[in-house]
């Protein structure tokens, strides 16, 4: 199953001639090819699969979306912390290395 998951540009950049940004998935953010996006722009909500912005979507429909994700997410870090001996809960760290808050993350933001 593949799953396309909404987040908000913060930033956009040329790299080496292919439009890229950092994407926020809720306080995990990102890179993200934004070529199949030339016209989207810094605040625009958009759905990133495999690492490629595929469509813009609605700020309102993405809060909705990351808001279930998160809950999901609780949901199989606590399943994947019973799974038996030695099995340590998943660490999600955002790009820079330090843990992540907000919807995937430890401590909301």
């Amino acid at each position: 199953m593949c799953l396309g998951i909404p987040g908000k540009v913060i930033e956009i950049r040329d790299d080496a001639g292919l439009p890229m940004g950092k994407v926020d998935f809720g306080g995990v953010r990102k890179e993200a090819c934004l070529a199949y996006l030339p016209e989207v722009q810094l605040g625009d909500y958009v759905i990133v699969h495999v690492g490629f912005a595929i469509s813009r979507v609605d700020e309102e429909e993405a809060l909705k979306t990351l808001e279930i994700l998160a809950t999901m997410g609780d949901m199989v870090r606590s399943e994947l912390a019973t799974m038996g001996p030695g099995m340590d809960e998943p660490t999600v760290v955002s790009d820079d290395g330090t843990p992540a808050t907000g919807a995937f993350g430890g401590a909301p933001a």
